[in-house]
């Protein structure tokens, strides 16, 4: 395979991908009778279907289209004797969707301690034209940030200080980021830093309790509070979370408004989160003081 990736090895990918594939066989034969969906037909294994969407997130690509037509069926055709056609994979993408599910699962980074979490914008319209969008019209809502208006999702992440994915929860952009942080925080003890978004005593009073201390910097209206020095100190380097969220939107390329399908929606983003999962120059936080 000709290898056109920034930060990734497909090779690796389609070999870690393939041991899922072969440990999940038994669960995968049964979802028709858990979802009602029956699994079609198809030369291409599940396995190659997954590698050729997380390679795309990995590519110098801009479009799918163009990854899929211009590289994948010209130079991977030895590689994959059972390639279809693009509109075929198109029709295949959102039977990948649970096991994509289930190998982002394996990929999250080790709880060290320290984390930070933040949300991010996932629009799936123009602001102009999401008066008469029909495609996420059920799912879809109205979202503001410092930025403005957008039409679409909050992507929620949590990662730790070496930049690597602890969790992550789609919400409609309505939705209030203090909401969905306790579930997102099973399971992830010591400190946490966010931005003023996450500010509540009720929630800081309810993680403290599970063993993970919230951390925020405070707003102008509030009275001061003791910080300690070290806390201090990471606050000054929540910054590399939106890095993280930088990388995922023009490298992996998790957000753009050209979506058909809330299946394919989804496949797109937890592809994406998956291809950053392989990138070897993660933006991380030292605290190690210089000689």
């Amino acid at each position: 395979m000709t290898r056109p990736f920034a930060h990734m090895d497909i090779t690796e990918v389609f070999c870690d991908v393939d041991d899922l594939c072969k440990a999940f066989e038994p669960l995968l034969l049964l979802l028709p009778e858990v979802t009602g969906a029956r699994l079609p037909k198809c030369r291409m294994t599940l396995s190659e279907i997954m590698t050729v969407l997380i390679g795309f997130h990995g590519s110098r690509y801009r479009t799918f289209k163009d990854f899929y037509t211009l590289l994948v069926l010209p130079s991977w055709k030895k590689a994959m004797p059972g390639l279809v056609s693009y509109n075929r994979f198109v029709e295949l993408m959102s039977y990948a969707l649970v096991a994509l599910c289930c190998y982002l699962h394996t990929c999250k980074g080790e709880v060290t301690g320290f984390s930070f979490i933040d949300s991010t914008s996932l629009k799936v319209s123009h602001v102009k034209r999401a008066t008469s969008h029909k495609v996420f019209a059920d799912f879809a809502t109205w979202g503001k940030n410092s930025v403005g208006w957008w039409y679409g999702f909050k992507l929620h992440l949590i990662i730790n200080e070496h930049g690597e994915l602890l969790a992550f929860k789609v919400t409609p952009a309505n939705v209030d980021d203090r909401a969905v942080v306790p579930a997102m925080t099973e399971g992830i003890m010591g400190r946490m830093f966010g931005d003023k978004g996450y500010i509540s005593e009720r929630l800081f009073h309810e993680l403290y309790e599970n063993g993970l201390k919230l951390v925020t910097k405070m707003r102008r209206n509030m009275k001061n509070k003791l910080v300690e020095l070290f806390d201090k100190e990471m606050l000054w380097h929540r910054g590399v979370i939106e890095s993280v969220n930088h990388q995922l939107k023009n490298l992996c390329q998790i957000d753009h408004t050209r979506h058909r399908s809330m299946t394919n929606f989804m496949v797109n983003l937890v592809a994406g989160l998956i291809a950053y999962t392989y990138n070897p120059d993660k933006p991380s936080v030292s605290w190690e003081p210089e000689p």
